[in-house]
């Protein structure tokens, strides 16, 4: 009897162990960073100029909306790949798909490539670039990670030698949802086997007008929040190689957004205050914020006075520590403001919307799918 009694207490602690390692390794996987990773795969022949102008606009409001997501109580990390297809500049060899830049939380890169975008006439090979698109990426295993892939064209969805079905096969191995966005007749989409497409990916199938005119509501708050955006730039202190470059990129996508128009500037700018726009890689304010307080002094003592702006070349590392500091908080400020005032704006939209029915397709159907699809991960807005 006493063996029986040690047996049963050995397995009931073995039981126990197993069970308490299972819920530790999950509470270390809800832990871990969440990040939403976003791929699209735009079609770049001849027709799509409408489409390539609706992304560029509307870049930022798909941002700014997502940068409201939680994902066990914090916010996810956002990075975004962009592929186009479809276009006879491109190498035959490679189906006509080219990867433009892999995941990245450079918000400014994705905007600057966008705007580099050129069309022309192809072939539209959906599978061979949705195939493309997962084994090029970094997709990862988190699986509290949200990976989606939006594609979007207006030929018929089974064009090329690899089948939709075989490319979705292997998305759904890295749980990768596919979605498609038919630039055209819904009735045609589903004809072009596009609704077959995101059905199959466990996605949504979507339809846009691409050559529909961008409704651009003007709010009583938007010049204020560009008067703060150039206060805002003047709290960016560059460093590193690469630093003047990224902080002159910073000022062309400025340019590039408010010359589509000034609302789309001012949704750029609200960008700029959230969470989701990071450049530790060039920028002092940021970088520091990401160093261990331990090793701010050495950080400091490693800067390159070639690679600082003119005004921080002669100052000592603890001078420049204290002039960090003081734009952090001028930064912080401003940030907060602009979002303040974005709370206002997005109130005013929203009454205009209701009155006049009137939305940006793109980003409607994008953000509209996204959240839906996040339910599924715990995310929530």
């Amino acid at each position: 009897m006493k063996r029986i009694t040690t047996v049963f207490v050995t397995l009931c602690m073995l039981f126990l162990g197993k069970n308490s390692f299972a819920i530790e390794k999950s509470n270390l996987e809800n832990n871990k960073e969440q990040t939403i990773k976003v791929a699209l795969l735009l079609d770049t022949s001849n027709s799509m100029d409408g489409l390539i102008n609706q992304a560029k606009a509307q870049l930022w409001e798909i941002v700014n909306e997502l940068s409201y997501a939680k994902c066990h109580g914090k916010t996810p990390n956002l990075k975004i790949a962009l592929y186009e297809y479809g276009n006879d500049g491109l190498s035959s060899k490679k189906g006509f798909i080219r990867q433009v830049t892999s995941f990245t939380s450079d918000l400014d890169d994705i905007s600057e490539r966008l705007f580099a975008l050129k069309t022309n006439g192809g072939s539209e090979y959906c599978g061979e670039v949705i195939l493309t698109s997962i084994k090029e990426l970094e997709w990862g295993k988190n699986k509290n990670d949200l990976k989606l892939i939006f594609i979007a064209g207006n030929e018929p969805f089974t064009q090329g030698k690899i089948h939709f079905k075989d490319a979705i096969s292997d998305a759904k191995e890295k749980e990768i949802v596919i979605n498609t966005i038919f630039c055209g007749d819904y009735s045609q989409g589903i004809s072009g086997s596009w609704q077959e497409g995101a059905h199959y990916g466990g996605g949504d199938y979507m339809t846009i007008n691409h050559n529909k005119n961008i409704v651009h509501i003007i709010t009583p708050y938007d010049d204020e929040i560009i008067i703060l955006n150039k206060k805002l730039n003047k709290t960016y202190l560059y460093y590193g190689s690469a630093g003047r470059t990224k902080y002159a990129k910073q000022a062309i996508q400025d340019s590039n957004a408010e010359a589509l128009d000034e609302v789309v500037a001012v949704k750029r700018a609200v960008t700029k205050s959230s969470k989701l726009y990071k450049n530790s890689s060039w920028d002092l304010v940021d970088a520091i914020e990401e160093v261990e307080e331990e090793k701010e002094t050495v950080f400091y003592e490693n800067l390159k006075k070639s690679d600082l702006p003119s005004h921080l070349k002669n100052k000592s590392p603890k001078e420049i520590k204290s002039y960090v500091e003081k734009k952090k908080n001028e930064r912080d400020a401003i940030q907060q403001k602009i979002q303040e005032l974005n709370k206002k704006r997005n109130a005013y939209v929203a009454k205009k919307q209701r009155e006049n029915s009137k939305k940006n397709e793109l980003e409607s159907v994008i953000i509209n799918s996204i959240k839906k699809q996040a339910k599924k991960k715990n995310y929530s807005w």
